[in-house]
């Protein structure tokens, strides 16, 4: 188990400036939950989930609707948008889509594909209802589930953290090297945290 105490104390000075608000407590608490149920141990694992939640969500730690309107979700992401090849391979083959089906949680689930293989996952009907995904609970189970088994880019949390440690490289799990950086900046804070 991790020690609550000892990990906002943390955290509060080395990452969010000397204080941490209730909703940013609620958010890693529910990732901090979800941690001590999963079974998992790999420390750099959560390290890096924390860190990425935290660049994600720019700060607040609770799941966040991707940036922009819906004539940027539909030129983004609809058929009829400007990137039809994108649309298809996220599975937004019906008008609307794009929008309906825009980036949601703590790491911005994307295209109705992603959302019914999530829902699936979740064990609730992402596709019916997208804003599911920004319950803290169904956020986080689509956190470790996708960062776990590499259902967003296809690399997984093993490809950077097993007998190596890639901090940037991580950043391919969920976007590219995009930040990655910052990122891993982030996470190293975070794994420092989290040392007894």
């Amino acid at each position: 188990m991790i020690d609550r105490k000892i990990f906002f104390d943390r955290i509060r000075s080395s990452v969010f400036g000397g204080s941490l608000k209730q909703s940013q407590v609620n958010g890693f608490t529910a990732i901090l939950d979800a941690w001590d149920d999963s079974g998992l141990v790999d420390l750099r694992w959560l390290a890096y989930m924390c860190g990425t939640i935290t660049f994600e969500t720019a700060y607040t730690v609770q799941p966040i609707k991707e940036h922009g309107g819906d004539s940027y979700f539909f030129r983004m992401y609809d058929k009829s948008g400007s990137r039809p090849a994108v649309a298809k391979a996220l599975g937004n083959t019906t008008p609307g889509d794009g929008v309906k089906y825009s980036g949601r949680g703590f790491v911005q689930l994307t295209g109705r594909t992603n959302y019914e293989r999530m829902s699936v996952v979740t064990g609730v009907d992402l596709v019916a209802n997208p804003d599911l995904a920004m319950q803290p609970d169904i956020a986080t189970k689509i956190l470790f589930y996708g960062m776990e088994n590499g259902s967003f880019t296809s690399k997984k949390l093993t490809d950077f953290f097993n007998d190596k440690t890639d901090w940037v490289g991580a950043r391919k799990i969920i976007n590219g090297q995009d930040k990655a950086t910052e990122i891993a900046q982030l996470a190293i804070k975070f794994y420092e945290a989290l040392q007894n």
